[in-house]
């Protein structure tokens, strides 16, 4: 049992830890890689990028071995989880651009809101959630512990063997992330505020601080640097 808390805090740890640099594109960015679309139908886009992703992350030993992987869980369900995880992060970071709803704060502390919506499956909002320390017994890290945890349980056929398992997997991961995705797109549109309404680009810190050497595992193999998590 300790040991399996132990497993459990260190993948939450790693999320905690990898979120902070996740790229997230600012609305200026997607607006300009998406050109002449609505919110809704940007918002779609980063659904689609985000179910792609992780519908196929990868989870073999060689992108599992860039990421913190906790010892009692194999290594190739903990790189899965976790690289889901962010893939989930970054697309709930950049749904909130695109409703014009970031969460204030610096970068860190918008990181930690989107980890509890995460850890919350869409249930909390982000301009309430307080910063997520896991090993430290708090509630939001329990509540993140508890859906690694469900992940965990949800995503073991992808160690069934002959790719029977992955397949699974791919199928289970896609209908998480939908699920996520809408239950937080329900949240947004009724407070969405207009593009028009909202500060420019060159009026404050935007985006988070891009991955710096790290990898997630995505489509299938290991991506380094800043587009690691791009859709």
């Amino acid at each position: 049992m300790r040991r399996a808390r132990r497993a459990l805090d260190l993948a939450a740890d790693a999320i905690v830890d990898g979120a902070p640099r996740i790229p997230v594109r600012d609305l200026a960015t997607l607006r300009r890689q998406f050109p002449g679309l609505g919110p809704e139908e940007l918002a779609d886009k980063l659904v689609a990028g985000a179910v792609k992703g992780t519908s196929t992350v990868g989870a073999g030993v060689g992108a599992a071995s860039m990421l913190p992987v906790p010892p009692a869980m194999p290594a190739e369900l903990a790189g899965e989880i976790i690289g889901v995880a962010l893939i989930e992060i970054k697309l709930l970071a950049e749904l909130h651009e695109v409703y014009g709803l970031r969460p204030p704060g610096t970068a860190m502390q918008r990181a930690n809101a989107f980890v509890t919506v995460w850890a919350s499956d869409g249930g909390r909002k982000a301009e309430r959630a307080k910063g997520v320390h896991s090993m430290l017994g708090g509630e939001l890290a329990k509540q993140l512990r508890q859906q690694v945890l469900k992940r965990l349980i949800r995503n073991l056929p992808v160690l069934i063997p002959f790719l029977v398992g992955a397949a699974a997997g791919a199928i289970m991961n896609r209908r998480d992330t939908h699920r996520l995705a809408e239950r937080v797109r329900a949240d947004l549109r009724p407070r969405q505020l207009p593009w028009g309404a909202l500060p420019s680009a060159e009026d404050g810190d935007l985006t988070a601080v891009p991955l710096q050497g790290g990898a997630v595992p995505l489509e299938g193999g290991t991506v380094r640097g800043e587009r690691a998590l791009e859709a």
